[in-house]
Order: C-alpha cells, then sequence, then structure tokens
C-alpha cells in the first residue's frame, strides 16, 4: 500500500467548486441532523404504551443556517468548469447536496418522505421481493454471548487504526464514543463514532470494525488521495455501493450472521411501510411479530425507519449489496472500488478519470483483503446469491 502516483491538478475553476463542495457538504452533515438522541427513553415510553404509541423524536439542534448554505451552493459556477465531464459531475453533486438540504430542513414535517424518496429513491417491488424472502429463508442464528463492552471495542478499533497508520502516511480518523447514538457504530465526515454503551459479541467486532472503517474510512482516505475530492465525501448517489461494500466486508471478514442479513431485510420491510405513513405500533408489530425479529431489533429498525418522519435511507444496504454481488458475478474488479467514494454507475466516468489523470489507484486497501483466506471467499461471492451471502457461525 501507500504507492498511488500522484494525480494532475484540476482545472481552477473545477478545483474552486470542488473543494466548496467539500466544505458545504461537512455543513449540512444531514446523518447526523436525523439521528435521534435518548433511545432508551424512548424504548421505555413505547413499551408503557402497550407498544402503541411512540413520542416524537428529539434531535441535536440544528446549527447550520440552511438557507445561506443553499445560496452559497447555488452560487457555486459550476457552467464555467472547463471540463464538460467535472462539470457534469460536479452539478450532480450539487443537485444532491440540494436534496440533502431539503431534507434535513423538512425533518418532523409531512414533506419530509418526498424529500427522502428524492434523495435516496423508493423500495422497488424486487426489493421488497428479496427481503420477503431473506426474513422467510434465513433462519435465526444460534445465540452469541454478547462478551465485548465499549473498552475492547475501542481497544480493536484502535489497532485497526495504528495497522493503517503504518501503512500509509496520512491515513487516520477520529474515534468518538457517544452516549447519543441510534446505531452500534457510524462514520460521520471521516469520524468514527461508537455506541458507548455497545455491547456485542466478540466474534462481531472485527466484521463491524471492517464495515466502518475497511469501508468508509478507506475510501474516505483514498478519495482525499485523489485530485477530485468528491470521492472523498462521495459523488452522488454513493450510498448503495458503500453500504454494500460494507456489509460484504462483514462477510469476507469472517462472520456475517443470518440475524445481520435479516436485519436488512427488515430496514427495507419498515423502509416500504414508512414510505405508506405506517406508524411505529404497525411497523414494530410486522417485524417482530411476523417476521421475528427480536424486541431490541424490531425497534430498532422501526426508529431508523421513522427517522425525520420516514427516512428510507435503509433501503440501500440490501439494494447495495444485491449490487456489488451482480458486479462481482459479472468479474468486476473488487479493488478498484476502494478508489474512493462513487456509485457503480459511475464506473465508465472513473475510466475517464483516470486516463485524464484527475484519479489514481487506490493508496489503502481493506486489512481483510491482504490475506488468503479472504481472497477465497472473495472468489465464493462470485458465485453466491444474495440469499446465501451469511454465515451459521464465526469463521477461522
Amino acid at each position: 500500500m501507500s504507492g498511488a502516483v500522484a494525480c494532475r491538478a484540476l482545472p481552477p475553476v473545477a478545483a474552486a467548486v470542488d473543494e466548496a463542495l467539500v466544505r458545504l457538504d461537512a455543513e449540512i452533515d444531514w446523518l447526523l441532523a436525523l439521528n435521534p438522541v435518548g433511545i432508551d427513553r424512548l424504548w421505555d415510553a413505547f413499551e408503557a404504551s402497550g407498544r402503541r404509541a411512540l413520542p416524537p423524536l428529539q434531535y441535536l439542534d440544528r446549527s447550520v443556517d440552511l438557507h445561506d448554505v443553499r445560496e452559497r451552493l447555488l452560487a457555486l459556477p459550476v457552467d464555467a468548469i472547463e471540463s464538460p465531464l467535472l462539470s457534469g459531475l460536479l452539478a450532480e453533486k450539487q443537485r444532491e447536496l440540494e436534496r440533502q438540504i431539503e431534507l434535513v430542513r423538512l425533518r418532523g414535517t409531512d414533506g419530509f418522505i418526498n424529500a427522502s424518496l428524492d434523495l435516496f429513491g423508493d423500495v422497488s417491488p424486487s426489493l421488497l421481493t428479496l427481503a420477503r424472502e431473506i426474513l422467510e429463508c434465513v433462519g435465526p442464528d444460534a445465540p452469541l454471548e454478547a462478551d465485548a463492552g465499549i473498552d475492547e471495542v475501542l481497544d480493536a478499533a484502535q489497532g485497526e487504526l495504528d495497522w493503517y497508520r503504518e501503512r500509509c502516511p496520512g491515513f487516520d480518523c477520529e474515534i468518538v464514543a457517544s452516549q447519543e447514538l441510534s446505531s452500534l457504530m457510524m462514520v460521520s465526515h471521516g469520524k468514527f463514532y461508537i455506541d458507548a454503551n455497545i455491547r456485542v459479541p466478540r466474534a462481531r467486532i472485527q466484521p463491524l470494525l471492517q464495515h466502518e472503517m475497511g469501508t468508509h474510512i478507506v475510501t474516505r482516505h483514498n478519495g482525499s488521495r485523489q485530485a477530485l475530492r468528491q470521492l472523498e465525501v462521495g459523488l452522488a448517489h454513493y450510498d448503495p455501493l458503500q453500504e454494500g461494500l460494507g456489509v460484504l466486508a462483514e462477510y469476507l471478514s469472517g462472520f456475517l450472521p443470518g440475524a445481520r442479513l435479516r436485519m436488512l431485510a427488515a430496514r427495507v420491510v419498515a423502509a416500504q411501510m414508512a414510505i405508506h405513513r405506517e406508524g411505529a405500533a404497525a411497523i414494530f408489530d410486522v417485524l417482530h411479530r411476523t417476521h421475528g425479529l427480536p424486541t431490541d431489533d424490531a425497534f430498532d429498525v422501526t426508529v431508523r425507519a421513522l427517522r425525520g418522519g420516514g427516512l428510507t435511507k435503509d433501503a440501500v444496504y440490501l439494494r447495495g449489496l444485491r449490487e456489488l454481488v451482480h458486479y462481482l458475478r459479472e468479474g468486476g474488479n473488487f479493488a478498484l472500488l476502494f478508489i474512493g467514494k462513487f456509485a457503480l454507475s459511475h464506473r465508465v466516468v472513473l475510466d475517464q478519470l483516470v486516463e485524464e489523470g484527475w484519479v489514481t489507484a487506490p493508496d489503502a486497501l481493506p486489512r481483510y483483503y491482504a490475506t488468503l483466506a479472504e481472497s477465497d471467499r472473495l472468489d465464493e461471492c462470485r458465485s453466491l446469491s444474495v440469499i446465501d451471502l451469511y454465515h451459521k457461525e464465526p469463521q477461522a
């Protein structure tokens, strides 16, 4: 690793717009803006209601002036960018950021679902069918004790970061233990957040770290080495590939339990129900009673689907995994997916960017990719269907 060739600089106007979009992306930070706080209190209230009513979700106060951000975003001279290729990519990202601003602005209103659909798309019938097949066919796992807490997870995360730092100069991220997180782990704008109250089976620590650090942080690092810095923060519509890679990383690093695949399928079902404005009681009941998710998982998926008023992003995990499996089955190059954050639909454009000298090979590759055993697993993935992509027990 760390042998990448330096890129050719972008033309002046393109470079200025690219940098401005990176700054604006950081200001919007829609993911944190839609992260509910006080999850334990929500569950207590939901349980006290007989699992019939969920109190309004609470969020951190917005500190950004969305109107000002939008004005600065739309004032960028995209039409003056010297290269039509770069102009198209940066205009596409400008439009996506405007949709993200709208998503945050409409948080907690009736208009939020439409803004979410505009940004992340609908749940297609074929994806919903796949999700239901997984929930029907993939059985529950043998129980594993949640024997690891925050100290062990933080030590493992720091060890992972040290491994990359030794091999790739400039590789870095801030690791933050947070009391107010609706996920076990998440990456937002280069910061790696871990739930301070986390309890997981020890066998799941590395797979989860490979999802977050081995995918989201590695691609962010590689993107930061490119002339086009959108590859650091993400070209438009990059989420499905990122999340598909993250889930596949869990499989390739040795333990993607059936319960995890069922969780991704449940998120699709919950997103589809949220789109149709079904409430917490109905979503929880379908996930828990109909599909057999444990109460904590069913509640977690329910709350995630109702973030902001109905967030459809969670459907992209299974959608991205399905698209990635198809890409691998067609013989796609796995290592090139770590150049930065982009959508599979950008592959042809990326080839052109490489030809122009604005994009170069990845500086870092995931730690799990370095061993023969994981390479064998990757070959196996090229012939598996999504519904078979899980483990009944941790792999050696």
